[in-house]
C-alpha cells in the first residue's frame, strides 16, 4: 500500500511542476500587458496634456494679437515698419510683433535679381542656380489660365510647384516671402526682418543685423547703403502679419500668425479680416 502511495506521489510531482511553471508564464504574462496599458494610457495622457496646451497657446496667442490689433486700428495711422510690444493676457506675457507684408519678398511680383538673391542667400544655392531658379518662378507666375489671366500664387506653398524647389528649399525660404501683398515687389527695409535685410544686403549678415539693430531702437536716419537701393520701398500698406510669440512647458514657444488686411470690410464693418492663420512650435535651443 505504501509502495504504490509512493509511486503515486512521485507520478504527481511533474504534474505539479507543470502546473506551477503555467501559472508563473500566466503571471508573467499578466504582468507584461498591465506594463503595456499602463505605458499606453501614460503616453495618451501625455498627448492629452500636449494637446491642450496647443489649444491653451493658440487662443492665447490669437487673444494677444487681437489686443495689439485694437490698438493699431485705434491710432488709426498707416503702418510703414515693424511693430513689436509685449502683451500680457491672463498672466502670461506674449511678445508681438506686427510686420506690414512688404517687408517681405512678395513672390508674385519680385523681379527675378531680388527672387534670385532670396534663393542663393536663404536658399543656399549657388549664384547660377539661383538665378535659373528665379526665372522658372517668374514663368511659372506669369502662365496663362484657361481664362487668360496670369496664374498667380495663391500661397507661399505654390513655390512647390516650381520645378527644381523642394520642401528643404521651400522651408528655408518660407518665413521670408509673401504671396499675399499684390504690390510692386519691392521690399520695405523698415519693416523686413533681419534675414530679408540680410538677402538685401547680398548676404552680409554683419551688415543687415546692424541696421535692424539701429532701426529697431528707434535710431533716425539709419545708413541703408549696404542694401540693394534698386528693390527698396518705404511705402506704407495696410495688410501685415501678425505674430505672437507665447511660452508654453519646457522652454518651448509657440509663434501664432495671422496675416490682416486693416481694411473695413463693407459686409460686417469690422476694422480688419484675417486673410490666413498659421501656428508653429520652435524647436527647443539647448546648451551642449
Amino acid at each position: 500500500m505504501r509502495s504504490a502511495r509512493a509511486q503515486h506521489s512521485r507520478a504527481g510531482r511533474p504534474a505539479r511542476g507543470m502546473v506551477l511553471i503555467a501559472v508563473l508564464w500566466i503571471v508573467a504574462s499578466l504582468a507584461i500587458i498591465v506594463t503595456g496599458v499602463t505605458r499606453t494610457i501614460r503616453e495618451e495622457a501625455r498627448m492629452m496634456a500636449l494637446a491642450r496646451q496647443d489649444v491653451q497657446a493658440q487662443a492665447l496667442g490669437d487673444a494677444a494679437i487681437q489686443v495689439a490689433l485694437q490698438t493699431i486700428v485705434a491710432n488709426n495711422t498707416p503702418i510703414n515698419r515693424m511693430l513689436q510690444s509685449e502683451i500680457q493676457y491672463r498672466g502670461v506675457v506674449m511678445q508681438v510683433r506686427a510686420m506690414p507684408l512688404n517687408g517681405l519678398i512678395d513672390i508674385n511680383s519680385a523681379p527675378v535679381p531680388l527672387l534670385a538673391k532670396a534663393y542663393a542667400v536663404a536658399g543656399g544655392l549657388p549664384a547660377a542656380q539661383a538665378e535659373a531658379l528665379a526665372q522658372a518662378t517668374v514663368q511659372m507666375r506669369e502662365q496663362r489660365g484657361p481664362t487668360g489671366l496670369q496664374e498667380r500664387f495663391e500661397a507661399e506653398e505654390d513655390l512647390l510647384k516650381v520645378p527644381g524647389i523642394g520642401y528643404d528649399l521651400y522651408a528655408r525660404l518660407f518665413p521670408f516671402v509673401t504671396a499675399d501683398l499684390r504690390g510692386r515687389g519691392l521690399v520695405n527695409p523698415l519693416a523686413a526682418p533681419v534675414e530679408v535685410l540680410t538677402i538685401l544686403a547680398g548676404g552680409n549678415a554683419a551688415a543687415a543685423s546692424a541696421i535692424a539693430a539701429k532701426r529697431d531702437a528707434g535710431e533716425p536716419g539709419v545708413d541703408m547703403t549696404a542694401l540693394d537701393g534698386a528693390f527698396l520701398d518705404s511705402s506704407a500698406v495696410r495688410r501685415i502679419r501678425m505674430e505672437a510669440r507665447v511660452p508654453m512647458a519646457d522652454g518651448i514657444w509657440m509663434r501664432v500668425s495671422r496675416s490682416v488686411d486693416l481694411t473695413s470690410r463693407s459686409r460686417d464693418g469690422a476694422p480688419w479680416y484675417s486673410f490666413r492663420t498659421g501656428s508653429s512650435v520652435e524647436p527647443v535651443v539647448r546648451n551642449p
